[in-house]
């Protein structure tokens, strides 16, 4: 009896060591070998019933993990370490547990899906009803010659597969439009990503996602162009030198009265080609809307240098996942201003001073810094109407009514104490006391302060 116990205790044993062997052997694996292993293994109680413990919890076949904290996995948190110590882990949870839709998975929306999953976003839809062809090839994120012909929904998730197996992909191979926009766009997502170069189908897409209340980001024109350097982030009233971006605008204005509120990734730089003319099977130019397979959409080629859609994609993706993260980054205002006219806003700080002060010894901003305050903090407008109005050359006209003032009369002209202001604005701030604002304008006192605070504590003054 006594040997039988011993017998049965060594099994118990050695089954205990098999199953941490186990355990610490599949934390070794891969994911994808690790799962594979898990859900073919069979484990049997002392009844000989089939158990489940080992596979519940551990990833399913539908791409993604449900209801559970993807950092909590010691393999995803240690792949986004660099995004948890960028963020910090309760604003990387925001990302992991965030919803996002890209539609048009071309040069563009490839590199921003692809970047949204790098970065961890849990959940992610794609949506395309074009299929990979050769000529993307020299801008597209993932596809290879093996993908040529494939959907290039299919194609990202494929690939997105083995990128970040834990994220739960969707593809749809469908073109977005009024019957497929519930469709797409339900689900409440927490982002949408606007990567379409169609006109059209990019109008209604917007106009559906400010009237559903949905986030979204805009791609405007990246064919054409080749200075990295020039790209933006702005509002779609703010968009300039870009004719995509000037159509949606006016569309949008036409057709719903949408005036703004829609940010956008777009280019300064003006398109350095024109579409190539269309030549039909026998070499001839021939009208391009004989051969459209879908009414709208463009047959004529535009050229494309792969870099300059590659970089809009990360542009993209790096904004939203910072909004995802709650990260506060201050994009680069659309100032269409030169040196000339902060050169002549400098001046005319100095005559002011001189004449309400009867020195200018207290300015203590140069040239570059007056370009820091009208261009960072004001963005080349009045701090009284910060509304987007005057842009490109009606911008560049305003700079000759505007004035830079103290904001407290008691501090000296520096960095974190002048407003940009119109002229009749300047005079009127002249003669009231900042009590007096605080109580009678609370937003506008607050908002300013709140813009000279950002400046106290970049120039940690």
């Amino acid at each position: 009896m006594v040997d039988r116990a011993k017998y049965l205790t060594l099994i118990g044993a050695g089954a205990l060591l098999g199953s941490v062997t186990t355990i610490a052997f599949l934390k070794l694996l891969p994911r994808k070998v690790a799962d594979q292993c898990v859900k073919r293994a069979i484990e049997y109680d002392g009844k000989g019933s089939v158990s489940t413990t080992s596979v519940r919890g551990l990833g399913d076949e539908n791409n993604g993990v449900a209801g559970f904290d993807l950092l909590k996995d010691e393999i995803v948190s240690e792949q986004l370490t660099r995004n948890i110590q960028f963020f910090g882990l309760e604003s990387q949870q925001k990302v992991t547990a965030s919803y996002v839709v890209v539609i048009g998975l071309g040069g563009v929306g490839s590199h921003a899906a692809s970047m949204l999953l790098r970065s961890g976003v849990g959940r992610l839809l794609l949506v395309d009803f074009d299929q990979v062809s050769l000529s993307s090839l020299n801008r597209h994120a993932v596809a290879t010659r093996e993908d040529v012909g494939t959907p290039k929904a299919q194609c990202l998730k494929k690939h997105f597969s083995s990128i970040f197996p834990e994220s739960h992909i969707d593809a749809k191979v469908i073109l977005y439009d009024a019957s497929s926009e519930a469709e797409i766009l339900s689900g409440n997502p927490d982002f949408v990503l606007d990567c379409i170069d169609n006109i059209d189908t990019k109008v209604a897409l917007l106009a559906a996602c400010v009237r559903r209340g949905l986030k979204v980001l805009s791609a405007t024109g990246a064919g054409a162009r080749a200075d990295p350097t020039r790209i933006r982030v702005a509002d779609i009233r703010e968009s300039s030198n870009d004719p995509l971006s000037r159509s949606v605008r006016h569309r949008l204005r036409r057709d719903y009265g949408i005036e703004g509120g829609v940010p956008v990734v777009f280019s300064l730089e003006k398109p350095k080609a024109k579409l190539l003319p269309f030549k039909g099977p026998s070499g001839d130019d021939e009208n391009p809307s004989d051969y459209q397979i879908v009414p709208g959409f463009r047959v004529r080629i535009i050229p494309v240098l792969g870099t300059i859609p590659a970089i809009f994609g990360q542009v993209m993706a790096s904004y939203v996942v910072t909004q995802l993260a709650g990260f506060q980054v201050q994009m680069e205002p659309v100032v269409n201003f030169d040196m000339d006219h902060y050169r002549m806003l400098h001046q005319r700080l100095i005559e002011h001073e001189e004449l309400m002060y009867g020195t200018s010894m207290e300015v203590q901003v140069d040239v570059e810094e007056v370009m820091y305050i009208a261009k960072e903090l004001w963005h080349g407008r009045s701090a009284r109407d910060q509304s987007i109005k005057d842009v490109g050359r009606g911008m560049w006209r305003s700079a000759n009514e505007l004035i830079l003032v103290r904001w407290d009369r008691a501090k000296p002209a520096s960095a974190s104490n002048l407003i940009l202001l119109k002229f009749k604005e300047a005079d009127e701030h002249e003669t009231r006391a900042l009590e007096d604002i605080k109580e009678e304008e609370p937003a506008f006192f607050a908002r300013v302060t709140s813009v000279l605070k950002r400046a106290e504590l970049e120039f940690s003054l």
